[in-house]
């Protein structure tokens, strides 16, 4: 009985030395720097200098993926009127389809880009369609309410995103 105790302690000591190992190491990390990468219930988060700068994490997308990556820092008053329907609001908190591309813009002028987006087919439509139907002259209340008229069945519950005013 106490080799079996020696080997299971030498087994879990072997272990979490593992799994520590394996882990994302973010000590000392706050997100404001440039290259910074940090996971979050499956989401990649990864820091850049500014919004003109894509997160690497995109290199093995599709140019139409990236394109819309591109984009959405430019969109940003509109996205976050613009619920997602995907289900991120109840695993990953999502405010608003705008969360879905970029977690986090920080004072110094760095961005914390999320690859959730890039991802998920809901994501990617909800973005692009909001933002062809804002350039061909759409408001935001209109894009609002045929985005959740698009999604209304069949569609997990919406973000919990606040309704534009126009």
């Amino acid at each position: 009985m106490e080799r079996f105790t020696i080997i299971a302690i030498s087994f879990l000591l072997l272990a979490s030395f593992l799994v520590g190992c394996g882990q994302e190491q973010t000590t000392g990390h706050t997100g404001h720097e440039a290259g910074h990468v940090e996971h979050f219930k499956g989401d990649l988060r990864e820091t850049t200098a500014s919004i003109n700068e894509l997160p690497d994490f995109l290199e093995h997308y599709h140019t139409n993926i990236i394109d819309i990556y591109e984009r959405v820092p430019h969109y940003k008053d509109l996205l976050e009127y613009i619920p997602c329907y995907c289900g991120c609001s109840d695993y990953v908190s999502h405010r608003h389809t705008y969360d879905c591309f970029v977690h986090e813009h920080f004072e110094n002028g760095y961005v914390q880009w999320d690859d959730h987006g890039a991802r998920c087919g809901v994501c990617l439509e909800i973005a692009y369609y909001s933002m062809k139907f804002y350039d061909e002259g759409a408001s935001p209340l209109e894009i609002r309410n045929i985005i959740d008229e698009l999604y209304k069945d069949g569609f997990p519950e919406p973000t919990n995103t606040p309704m534009p005013t126009s």
